[in-house]
């Protein structure tokens, strides 16, 4: 009992669903109320509350925002930014940055994943970019180009430049970011947040040590994806 109470006190709820939890609460309610007072039947009543309740305590879920230290040393470690799956870990050509070929592990987050992200990497936040886009869905290869974005670039105490590109899918319709050029950011700290269903992309340098498989779950601010090599 008093481990689950601990684990119970490391949760919290994400920021940037507190309105939308209330209002749509609120609401249930009202509307439950209604049907109470006017509607003889109450039926109706156990079904939309069996229906709206349902959602709303996934959409809690969805805005779960744990709080998680990684613990480790953090030297040259690349950790997940998001909860998810891995669903591509390639060489890929990056002509948009780097104009050199990078090695990409991408994860996908389902509508039953944390949403916050965390940064990969301890570093300084060299730019942050914004771009519009597509919304295609989030685990296909071309929704890394095509599909809205925000990209943040860290150079590491090594040297090395880390990108961090938070995509949105089918479903996300808002990227939030929270990193600042020229701040500095460490392991443990948010980067940002993706409402509904997307993905994270980051691009490491070749001769990174990949720590991951395809398919494989990860933690945010947990699970570790890679080394990075000494220095650039």
């Amino acid at each position: 009992m008093g481990e689950r109470i601990r684990k119970l006190k490391k949760i919290r709820i994400h920021h940037e669903g507190t309105n939308t939890l209330v209002y749509s609460l609120v609401t249930i309610l009202a509307i439950a109320y209604l049907l109470w007072e006017w509607c003889p039947n109450k039926w109706p009543l156990c079904v939309f509350l069996g229906i709206t309740l349902t959602a709303w305590f996934i959409v809690l879920n969805f805005y779960r925002c744990p709080i998680r230290y990684f613990n480790k040393e953090t030297e040259r470690v690349v950790v997940a930014p998001a909860d998810g799956k891995v669903v591509v870990i390639e060489e890929v050509e990056e002509n948009t940055y780097f104009h050199e070929r990078r090695l990409m592990v991408s994860i996908f987050m389902s509508l039953f994943n944390v949403h916050a992200n965390w940064f990969p990497v301890d570093g300084k936040v060299t730019f942050v970019e914004h771009k519009d886009g597509n919304f295609h869905k989030a685990w296909l290869p071309k929704a890394s180009e095509e599909n809205e974005r925000a990209d943040v670039m860290i150079e590491t105490p090594e040297g090395h430049r880390v990108l961090c590109r938070q995509i949105a899918g089918a479903m996300a319709r808002r990227i939030v970011t929270y990193a600042k050029p020229d701040e500095e950011c460490f392991i443990d700290e948010h980067l940002g947040f993706i409402k509904l269903g997307s993905r994270v992309d980051v691009f490491l340098p070749l001769g990174s040590e990949v720590r991951v498989k395809m398919g494989q779950a990860t933690t945010g601010d947990q699970t570790v994806l890679a080394i990075l090599p000494p220095k650039a």
